[in-house]
Formats: structure tokens, sequence, C-alpha cells
């Protein structure tokens, strides 16, 4: 696991605990697939009614990625392009 040191989203210590922040991601789903969640720009527009799905347009998509505390397990989200799948 790689240890959150971006100074634009944080610093590598917990804002709760000052336990050590380790990176990790939410998994999405896209029907049976698994895949980073992300953040859209915008409000959501109904794509239909049966299964609530939205319109979620790639270029208004951005990787989110997570950060867990390895002392009291608070999370900190931040949506960056370096946070896509590799």
């Amino acid at each position: 696991m790689k240890k959150h040191t971006g100074k634009s989203a944080g610093t590598n210590r917990c804002p709760k605990c000052d336990g050590e922040m380790v990176q990790g991601f939410i998994v999405g789903r896209e029907g049976p697939n698994r895949v980073v969640s992300t953040w859209v720009d915008g409000s959501p527009q109904a794509v239909g009614t049966l299964f609530r799905q939205v319109k979620a347009p790639r270029d208004r998509c951005v990787p989110v990625g997570t950060f867990r505390c390895s002392a009291c397990g608070f999370l900190e989200s931040f949506a960056r392009p370096d946070f896509a799948a590799k």
C-alpha cells in the first residue's frame, strides 16, 4: 500500500488521531465489473426510472482515491485524474 504524501490532497497524517494515512480506493460497479469510483461534475440527470440510473459522461468523471487511517479507520477521499486505474 502506498502512503499518502500529496500535499494537494492533504497530509500523510490523520486529521482525527494523527495516525498514518494509507492510500486505497472505493470500489464502484458497472454491471458485473468492479471499477474505481468516480466523482461527476454537475447535477445528476436520470436515464430511466427502473434502476434509478444516471448519466455519467466520461469527460465529466474524475477518479476518486481514498486514504484510510491505519489507527482509527477515518477515511478521506480526493477526486484527481492520477487516481485512475493503471
